[in-house]
């Protein structure tokens, strides 16, 4: 007779060594022995709850129950025969009179909690993997474009053109892996291979071989899992995979269906046989095994997006194998054999092209000449051509560009925008070659200096890149009209002009756009003998397109999005507006637009831009200078901004110190708002600061932060000189401004917390994704402002000879500056570190989630 040995729950009664005798019917004793941590003799339940469940969300978690139990948990198994249950921390236990009753009731166990499915009425039902995933062979014939698996054991298998030992190869079987290593180390040198796979792979025991398989969706079957969680590692969810194959294979004799054909699915599933664990193999035994039998072969995991550029810190961890390798040092003397690189991914086309170029790059490097100078998008180029055999990086981005133009009426494909799908198609290839021309230019930089900073550091100390990167957004056009810009504080009567204000005791205005009428009512205002401004100057903050016609103000809308602007990718608007009133006249054609909420027909004899409409007030007006500063909507200005609004106050009050300053922008909201405060900052700068009063205590919900004192802030004030100043003169700034604009209910610090308290009532993911953009974008408005007062304060001594936009590089960026916007978010309440939006590089590139339908030519 067996005894099961178990271990019992930790109190102090049980932990004492206990010998419970049951009598069976013959006579004889059956002892259980409760002590140490010893689990039942039978198989042990597998958890339920697997790394992958917390990857995909909404996976198993749903839909099958959960095997964890407390320690005192009963099990209910409806059987006579077993004698009793005890349960502990390791498993539920059951005593019966035979072990074969123990291991199905164990099997029934695992069998509830598991799902089942088929692809087809027509076909079997089996179990998932995950409760949702299919198993898939990897490769498919078809896919070795260069007929390589044969003659060299894996799929388009190729080296750059050149000389230089690169390589690259789609998926090859345990077998194809070992043919590949063989004919690498017949050269003699060292070998660097690097998977570039981010999905999950296992291999399976196939004839004499291990062909490797991923999991898949049913709706899509020819494609695998991506976009996988950093924090989850590939390698855990590949063994979490090959546990659960091991365990539906002993529910079902020892077969598991797996597919091979999804194209006509002929004599599919296919039966495969797993006897044990060791019929399964993950990606680390596969690469890692030949490490023990080959001293000159190293293996590296370095997983890159399908689409689109690597990440920072997929950079970084390919710049710490660069540091880690001697092989890969500038120290490596240039008479050495340089190491064979090798690169692999599922085809070996996309991903693989990708890492071939960076390891083109790392070679150019490590062969270059000190006397040679050229363009680091030269460089790029040359490394694009040498590895273009299967993939040409440009040569995507003109494809995707000429589909994308070549599209009439946008139609639908699988609930997807045809032009949505181009044109992100050629703004990621185009990102991966943008990535590609920056990380060049670090590797020149760092690579002398053994990367003493790692890619991410370097981005954040040259955030101007950021900046470039986000002027990739462009789209075109259709009409709509100015009924946007609601008179809230209903000064149309008085002044003709939509939201007039100006800041208490200081020349400071601020107006939404104004038509030719209004900017006269304006002006005649500023220069009354009772202001008697002589002098002011008047900046556009718009960069979207402005026309002046029929006496009213017009601005180009898609039909679909009538309340979002389009930005113009131009630091000058004015040219495109003149082409745009010069196309508007000679077309003389009805035009729909929106004239107080109601669609209208109207053709437009005559327009005016709104230089123009400026240009026919100078000669009423001498001392009026026009300037456009455009600003972006919503979020910070750029650095260049705060120069160019600096650079035209400081002419002014060099040509006359009673200067008045007006403002504008579409509806005299938020840009107008952020410029009338770094105009009153500049002016206190230079008139001196008035008499702070003591701060109010305020005592309403979320006081703290309609303050402004978000631990990323205080973060900030704390870094800098004298912070708490600077924030508070911000502060007396916004609330100065703000007082002026009590109907709006606009004050630029307390919407900031107002916004992302709204994401809780978001009906769609879309409009919470845009509500935590916006809130983002507002709170790093609120960052700069301090941040320019800063500036103003210590470059005061040099009269700001040295720009912000220098000041932000030289000094901010090398004190950290960057590197907390580049985790902005609300830390009191969540992970800035789960969500994209909290990096530079996405938050600046997506000015807005709600993604407008493209037209016109690409530019």
């Amino acid at each position: 007779m067996l005894a099961n040995i178990s271990s019992s729950s930790s109190t102090s009664e049980d932990n004492k060594k206990t010998v419970n005798k049951k009598v069976n019917p013959k006579g004889s004793s059956c002892s259980l022995w409760s002590m140490g941590t010893t689990a039942s003799a039978a198989p042990q339940p597998v958890s339920v709850a697997s790394p992958l469940e917390s990857v995909h969300g909404n996976g198993m978690a749903d839909s099958r129950q959960s095997l964890s139990m407390s320690p005192f948990q009963t099990v209910n198994i409806h059987n006579n025969k077993a004698k009793s249950i005890i349960t502990n921390k390791v498993a539920p236990v059951v005593i019966t009179y035979n072990c074969r009753q123990e291991f199905q009731i164990h099997d029934e166990i695992l069998k509830t909690n598991y799902k089942v499915g088929r692809i087809s009425d027509a076909m079997p039902e089996h179990y998932l993997v995950q409760g949702e995933y299919f198993m898939v062979q990897d490769v498919y014939s078809k896919a070795d474009v260069l007929n390589t698996t044969g003659s060299y054991g894996a799929p388009n298998f190729r080296q750059v053109k050149g000389s230089y030992p690169l390589y690259g190869m789609g998926q090859p079987s345990l077998n194809g892996f070992k043919q590949v290593l063989q004919r690498l180390q017949a050269q003699g040198q060292e070998i660097i291979f690097f998977c570039v796979r981010e999905e999950p792979v296992v291999f399976l025991h196939k004839d004499d071989d291990f062909v490797p398989y991923t999991p898949r969706k049913k709706e899509n079957l020819h494609e695998n899992l991506h976009g996988l969680e950093k924090e989850e590692m590939v390698e855990c969810l590949e063994l979490t995979i090959r546990k659960e194959l091991h365990d539906f294979a002993k529910l079902n004799e020892n077969v598991f269906y797996v597919y091979n054909d999804i194209e006509y699915f002929k004599d599919e599933p296919q039966k495969i046989s797993i006897a044990c664990e060791e019929d399964i193999h993950v990606t680390e035994e596969v690469y890692k095994r030949p490490m023990f039998t080959m001293p000159a072969y190293r293996y590296y995991r370095l997983p890159l997006p399908m689409e689109g550029a690597p990440l920072e810190e997929d950079f970084d961890a390919f710049v710490n194998i660069l540091r880690e390798r001697p092989s890969l040092s500038l120290g490596h003397g240039a008479s050495q054999q340089l190491p064979a690189l090798l690169f692999s991914c599922q085809v070996g086309v996309g991903r693989t092209n990708l890492a071939m170029i960076l390891g083109t790059l790392v070679m150019n490097r490590l062969r270059a000449s000190s006397k040679l100078i050229v363009f680091f998008s030269t460089q790029v180029d040359q490394a694009i051509t040498l590895c273009s055999e299967m993939h040409n990086i440009k040569e995507a981005i003109y494809e995707n560009k000429s589909k994308l133009e070549g599209i009439g009426e946008d139609y639908q494909i699988q609930g997807n925008s045809t032009k949505d799908y181009f044109l992100n198609r050629t703004m990621q290839s185009l990102e991966r070659y943008f990535f590609l021309i920056v990380f060049n230019a670090y590797l020149h930089e760092q690579y002398p200096l053994a990367f003493v900073s790692n890619f991410s550091q370097w981005m954040c100390c040259h955030a101007w890149l950021y900046r470039l990167l986000a002027c990739m957004d462009l789209s075109e056009l259709s009409v709509a009209d100015e009924y946007l810009a609601p008179d809230v504080l209903s000064t149309v009567k008085e002044m003709k002009a939509v939201n007039f204000r100006r800041v208490p005791k200081m020349p400071v205005y601020g107006v939404a756009q104004p038509t030719s009428e209004a900017t006269g009512a304006v002006l005649a205002h500023l220069t009354h003998e009772k202001r008697k401004h002589s002098h002011v100057l008047w900046v556009n903050l718009q960069e979207e397109l402005v026309l002046e016609a029929n006496g009213q103000i017009f601005t180009p809308r898609e039909p679909s999005c009538l309340d979002q602007h389009i930005s113009i990718p131009s630091s000058d608007p004015q040219l495109l507006e003149t082409s745009l009133k010069e196309e508007i006249v000679q077309a003389q054609k009805w035009l729909e637009v929106m004239l107080e909420q109601e669609k209208q027909m109207k053709m437009f004899k005559s327009c005016m831009t709104v230089q123009e409409i400026f240009n026919q007030h100078k000669s009423s007006y001498q001392g009026l200078v026009y300037k456009r500063v455009p600003l972006p909507d919503c979020s910070a200005p750029r650095e260049e901004d705060f120069d160019k609004l600096l650079e035209a106050m400081k002419s002014s009050l060099a040509e006359d110190s009673h200067s008045a300053f007006v403002f504008n922008c579409s509806n005299g909201k938020g840009r107008t708002t952020t410029a009338m405060v770094v105009s009153v900052l500049t002016l206190w700068h230079f008139n001196g600061f008035p008499e702070f009063g003591d701060d109010e205590i305020v005592s309403v919900p979320d006081a703290k932060y309609t303050k402004g004192e978000f631990e990323v802030v205080m973060q900030l004030v704390r870094l800098l000189p004298d912070g708490h100043r600077m924030k508070r003169e911000v502060d007396m700034a916004l609330d100065s401004v703000s007082e002026t604009m009590t109907p709006m209910h606009y004050h630029l610090r307390e919407i900031i917390i107002s916004t992302y308290r709204q994401i809780k009532s978001g009906k769609t993911d879309k409009e919470c994704q845009q509500l935590l953009l916006r809130s983002l974008q507002y709170l790093e408005r609120y960052i700069y402002l301090i941040l320019f007062n800063t500036y103003l304060h210590l470059e005061k001594k040099d009269s700001w000879q040295r720009s912000f936009t220098l000041w932000m590089e030289q000094v901010a960026a090398r004190a950290g500056v960057y590197d907390i916007l580049n985790q902005l978010g609300f830390s009191e309440f969540e992970n800035p570190r789960d969500t994209p939006l909290a990096r530079l590089r996405c938050r600046w590139q997506q000015q807005n989630i709600q993604s407008l339908p493209f037209r016109g030519e690409f530019i």
